[in-house]
This record gives structure tokens, sequence and C-alpha cells, in this order.
């Protein structure tokens, strides 16, 4: 399980992140685009991650992390279940997300491969 206070801590802590509203929701964005936001109703987050870094970790347990319905699904945004998801797994997918929307001379210090 995870808190707001983590997803806003992990988030924050990567390079040229500002968080900003989003609706209702709260986003996380690095060079205007988002990456993450959080419904704080709903206690979920949504990831916007490659089709395959969706489909991999969907495949861990898809009742944690799963596609958005509809088109925005198709397009990678990732529905995680923020009182089900283990913290070093949503980590995993935090940083997956940052790193598809962030402009390489920021991202690659976190990059794995």
């Amino acid at each position: 399980m995870i808190s707001l206070a983590i997803v806003r801590r992990l988030s924050l802590a990567f390079e040229g992140v500002e968080e900003k509203p989003h609706g209702e929701k709260i986003s996380f964005r690095v060079k205007n685009k988002i990456f993450a936001t959080i419904d704080v109703k709903t206690n979920k987050v949504v990831l916007k991650l490659s089709e395959i870094d969706q489909s991999v970790f969907s495949d861990y347990d898809n009742a944690i992390i799963y596609p958005v319905s509809g088109a925005w699904g198709r397009q990678g945004w990732t529905m995680v279940e923020m009182k089900k998801v283990r913290r070093d797994l949503f980590t995993d997918a935090l940083t997956s997300a940052y790193c598809i929307i962030a402009p390489a001379k920021l991202s690659f210090k976190y990059r794995s491969e």
C-alpha cells in the first residue's frame, strides 16, 4: 500500500518535476507534460507508460495495475490501485512513467537499461 504522501514524495524526487492541479486531480509534470495523476477520492494513480511497460506491469497483477479503459489505455495510460500496490512495484512503474515523458537529459540517470 502507498499513500498520497509517498506518491508525492517519490514523484517530486525526479529532476524537473512540478505538482499542478489537473481538474479534480493532482498531476505531476516535467516540462509541463503529465507523467502521473492522483485521484485522491478513489485512491488511484494514473501513469503514462509505454505499451511494453504497461503490458509488463499489468501482467504482474491486473487487479493492481491495469490499462485505463478506452483510447487512453491504448495510449499507455495505466491505473494503479494505491491501496493494493507494493511500494517497490509502484516505484518501478513511476520511474518508467517519468522516463517516458522527461527529456533524455533529465531521465538518463533514472533509466535502468
